[in-house]
């Protein structure tokens, strides 16, 4: 089963920004689709940007122009450099691998916007 590590969140003001990491093995670094996902309290989870191993980007409507994922193909790390916090960011994030036959989610990091 695919591993994910997380690490980056907290809490952080309105308009602030936070950078998040996800390390995973180079076997599935380099086969996956990698991305961010994000579950508010009584919200569905959604997706925030993903990253192909190609380099193709897909973001959310709500990341465009704040958000950036990007990845770093010697740590076997993706990130999501996230700016201009809004409280509605406010959620657990989750990083993704999106494989052939099967997803692998990470255990999530709170991030959490005060107003």
């Amino acid at each position: 089963q695919a591993q994910l590590v997380e690490s980056g969140g907290g809490l952080v003001q309105s308009g602030g920004s936070l950078k998040l990491s996800c390390t995973t093995s180079a076997r599935i670094f380099g086969v996956a689709t990698l991305g961010w996902y994000r579950q508010a309290p009584g919200k569905q989870r959604e997706v925030v940007a993903r990253i192909s191993r190609l380099g193709s980007l897909h973001y959310a409507e709500s990341a465009k122009g704040r958000f950036a994922i990007s990845r770093d193909s010697v740590k076997n790390t993706v990130y999501l450099q996230m700016s201009d916090l809004k409280p509605e960011d406010t959620a657990v994030y989750y990083c993704n691998a999106h494989l052939q036959n099967a997803d692998a989610w990470g255990q999530g990091t709170q991030v959490t916007v005060s107003s």
